[in-house]
């Protein structure tokens, strides 16, 4: 229903005219923001980092929205290639400079958990790291905008050029791949 909502304020020609108004772009953010950044956390793993990529889609949004055009892609799917390539050109930037962030290690502590949670919630991280760690780097787009950005099939067919079998069909033996590996992980301890 959001979704309609958004295309009704994309149609009106006053609106879009005036779509810098902090009311509609206010309407926008607060829709997609948390899909948006779930798809981030997805792909860096950092809340920190999430969070400071989702302000900078939303200002690429902010200042790129008279290029959007409603002829050739929903909003969502212009709005999540826009993530999509904050994204990558983050990973891009890291190639330069192979360090572990002190945050990621800041979100493993929490006054409120005890030692073992802290353990515990940090093993199965570790493992579900290091499943999606075999994964490539387009397998793990398309799991990020599955589960982070909660997009269907077809709208993440539209944002990485696929067709919308071939992601069911790579979503499915991506799915199976990261059991499998969970699975042999297990298997060792």
């Amino acid at each position: 229903m959001q979704g309609i909502a958004l295309v009704d304020i994309l149609d009106k020609k006053e609106v879009r005219e005036d779509i810098y108004e902090a009311k509609d772009f206010t309407y926008i953010f607060k829709t997609y923001y948390s899909r948006v950044y779930n798809y981030i956390y997805y792909r860096v793993n950092c809340h920190y980092t999430a969070e400071d990529l989702t302000s900078q889609v939303f200002e690429k949004v902010m200042l790129k929205i008279d290029t959007y055009s409603e002829t050739k892609s929903p909003f969502e799917v212009w709005l999540f290639a826009i993530a999509r390539n904050s994204v990558s050109d983050y990973f891009r930037s890291l190639k330069k400079y192979k360090f572990i962030s002190i945050d990621t290690i800041k979100e493993l502590i929490s006054k409120k958990k005890t030692p073992e949670n802290i353990l515990e919630i940090s093993e199965t991280n570790s493992e579900l790291l290091n499943a999606l760690n075999i994964l490539d780097t387009r397998e793990r787009n398309i799991v990020a905008l599955k589960f982070g950005a909660e997009l269907k099939n077809k709208e993440i067919a539209e944002v990485l050029d696929l067709t919308e079998n071939n992601v069911g069909v790579i979503l499915y033996r991506t799915m199976k791949k990261l059991k499998k590996e969970l699975e042999r992980g297990d298997k060792y301890e």
